[in-house]
């Protein structure tokens, strides 16, 4: 089952989700819109490697926006911390923002139950595409989970703007892998 936009409303007044800052005009029918931080992220080489952490360099986005261009993949992060102890949260591009050729969080929509931060958002673009710090990006959906729940307690959590990959941390040592 999915959350209603008044239930969203609802559970985030009496805590079993959190958004925070929040703000009433973002709740959709069964969403809640999430808008884009002033930081970005982007890889500072060309190829990147998923055994060791990548260099990366921080873009401010200023009152002028900042130009995605085509062929960079941007880290981005939401303004909002977005987390539930008991539901499932998914995070989706809004319609609007797909429509000016900008895919957001195209492999990685599910949070796992009990994160909570800012979310790191995946931002491609087909064309170059002028962003702005605050704008509506992305909406959250939350789901009802069934069964036991085990609360997610990686790497991630309590994440404070974009967030680089570390995948890496999670691979087994090759010296390991051989034995």
């Amino acid at each position: 089952m999915i959350l209603t936009g008044p239930e969203i409303t609802l559970a985030a007044s009496d805590g079993r989700l959190r958004i925070s800052p929040f703000d009433q005009s973002q709740v959709n029918p069964n969403s809640y819109n999430v808008r884009l931080g002033s930081t970005l992220l982007v890889y500072a080489e060309d190829v990147l490697d998923a055994h060791r952490p990548n260099p990366t360099r921080h873009v401010e986005i200023g009152s002028e926006g900042h130009v995605l261009e085509p062929g960079q993949l941007y880290l981005g992060h939401t303004v909002e911390r977005v987390g539930s102890d008991i539901f499932v949260p998914l995070l989706f591009g809004r319609s609007s923002v797909g429509r000016l050729g900008l895919f957001v969080e195209i492999t990685a929509p599910i949070g796992d139950i009990g994160f909570h931060g800012q979310w790191t958002l995946m931002l491609s673009p087909i064309r170059p595409l002028r962003v702005y710090a605050g704008m509506k990006i992305g909406q959250v959906m939350f789901f009802v989970a069934v069964g036991p729940i085990t609360p997610y307690a990686g790497k991630y959590q309590s994440a404070d703007g974009p967030q680089a990959s570390a995948y890496w941390r999670d691979l087994v040592p090759a010296s390991r892998a051989a034995s």
